[in-house]
């Protein structure tokens, strides 16, 4: 009996990783939805604390948060292909300032890089890997319809989910339970969400006044970038401080201003990340370092670029979930950085 228990959880999960694999043009905008439909609930319940706008009806509310959101989304598009556009049209003296990159290596450390650099340069296509990290971003909301259409089915299910509750469960004390249990969930989420993303735009904000006082291009982009890769504990901070430093040291060519890049914007993270942080998301559950790295690249084998960025959030939120329930405990334990869950997003 334990053994066909064995098979059939092995069987689970297989066919779970080939749906994951194959039906991920419908299962990403799906998420994306989940993950707006979320954010949207949390700016909902913000508004909802100011006096005179909390008498106005739900739906009314719902409507304003969407239309905020919409609102940000459209205009952090739209400010992107700008910045995109702008870098593209300077690629060219960033090709140039690779040349002029591998001289001053020459001169200062005596070690003969022109050949390996030179040959590097020829293959690195600038516009390719502008292309991807842009593709990467804008896929997200490519398929924007099917994303909306996900989200206001969302929104309509929403007011309803309650009545099916109450037809599911129609003992009172059964039906409290998991209402309790449904709002302990929503509560974790929707907290983690808000503080990170809150934590994400505090520091992708004065990144972008650094980048600015030492005058690399399009730092809205770069900004846009490190907001997006703050999701991601460890990895994410580090790889959105070196992106921008590599091309700040290609668009001088010479070595200062990346270094000031990478000073500046990474005593930022360093600050917001161990200061700042911590005491905005208290004992918000955090993942382990190994997930960290065990999510990457699961999500990157399975979604590409697009579950890299999504593995972390997808990741925290199946461990809330898990924490919530006796029988999956024991896995959000093993998952989580310090094996504290009873306190979660409280």
């Amino acid at each position: 009996m334990e053994t066909s228990k064995k098979i059939y959880i092995f069987l689970m999960v297989i066919t779970a990783v080939v749906v994951l694999i194959y039906a991920q043009s419908i299962i990403i905008p799906f998420i994306l939805a989940t993950l707006f439909w979320f954010t949207i609930r949390v700016i909902k319940k913000i508004l909802s604390k100011v006096p005179f706008i909390s008498r106005w009806p739900k739906w009314l509310l719902t409507l304003i948060s969407s239309v905020l959101l919409l609102s940000f989304l459209i205009f952090a598009v739209e400010i992107i292909s700008a910045n995109i556009q702008h870098i593209s049209e300077t690629l060219p003296v960033y090709e140039k300032n690779v040349n002029k990159i591998t001289q001053s290596i020459n001169q200062q450390f005596d070690v003969d890089l022109r050949i390996m650099l030179n040959d590097f340069a020829k293959d690195l296509n600038f516009g390719d890997i502008l292309s991807k990290i842009f593709s990467a971003l804008t896929s997200m909301f490519g398929n924007a319809f099917t994303v909306l259409l996900y989200l206001i089915f969302l929104l309509l299910e929403e007011p309803i989910f309650p009545k099916k509750i109450r037809a599911m469960y129609p003992d009172n004390k059964k039906y409290s339970q998991v209402i309790e249990l449904i709002n302990k969930i929503d509560h974790s989420i929707g907290n983690y969400i808000a503080l990170k993303t809150m934590v994400s735009l505090l520091t992708g904000f004065f990144s972008y006044f650094a980048l600015l006082f030492i005058g690399v291009d399009a730092p809205f982009f770069w900004s846009f970038l490190i907001f997006i890769l703050n999701f991601i504990p460890t990895i994410g901070s580090l790889i959105a401080t070196i992106f921008p430093a590599i091309f700040a040291m290609l668009q001088y060519g010479e070595f200062t201003p990346g270094i000031l890049v990478l000073a500046i914007v990474g005593a930022i993270q360093l600050i917001i990340g161990n200061l700042v942080e911590p005491r905005v998301m208290g004992n918000s559950l955090n993942i382990s370092p190994l997930v960290v790295f065990l999510t990457l690249s699961l999500w990157g084998v399975m979604w590409g670029v697009i579950g890299m960025l999504l593995s972390v959030p997808i990741t925290v939120i199946l461990i809330i979930i898990m924490s919530k329930f006796p029988g999956t405990r024991p896995f959000a334990i093993l998952l989580s950085q310090k094996g504290n869950i009873n306190k979660i997003s409280e």
